[in-house]
């Protein structure tokens, strides 16, 4: 996925704000919830953010096209761990790991199979592509 950097991304300076960086890696994995067809609002039960750690390697700047990529890197039952990367002019600038936990009710449940399902073929079609 490419984004491109607007002034509304950037401080005063034309830098990307930090906190910026999580939004384009929100969109991304917006994108794979849409290609797994899942529509979030008519779901019984969704993924939420149990942690993230981000690496912050250098700076984007307004205008800058940065392209996005992302992988499976954990997959068990109940939760997945994405590891999202943030390029610009083809070198690394952010990294980006996130533990999504699948909830029903407000409590930790098994992933439905279509999830499961879904992380597993997109994370070897991920590698395969490498």
């Amino acid at each position: 996925m490419k984004v491109r950097v607007y002034y509304e991304d950037t401080d005063a300076m034309g830098i990307v704000y930090h906190a910026n960086y999580f939004k384009f890696c929100e969109r991304a994995r917006s994108e794979l919830f849409l290609d797994m067809g899942i529509d979030m609002k008519n779901e019984k039960g969704f993924l939420v953010v149990k942690t993230i750690e981000a690496n912050y390697i250098k700076p984007a700047y307004l205008g800058d096209i940065l392209e996005l990529d992302q992988s499976v890197d954990t997959l068990r039952k109940s939760s997945v761990v994405v590891k999202q990367n943030i390029y610009c002019k083809n070198e690394k600038i952010f990294e980006l790991r996130i533990r999504l936990v699948y909830i029903e009710d407000m409590i930790p449940a098994i992933m439905p199979d279509k999830y499961y399902n879904f992380f597993e073929e997109y994370n070897k079609n991920f590698k395969d592509n490498q």
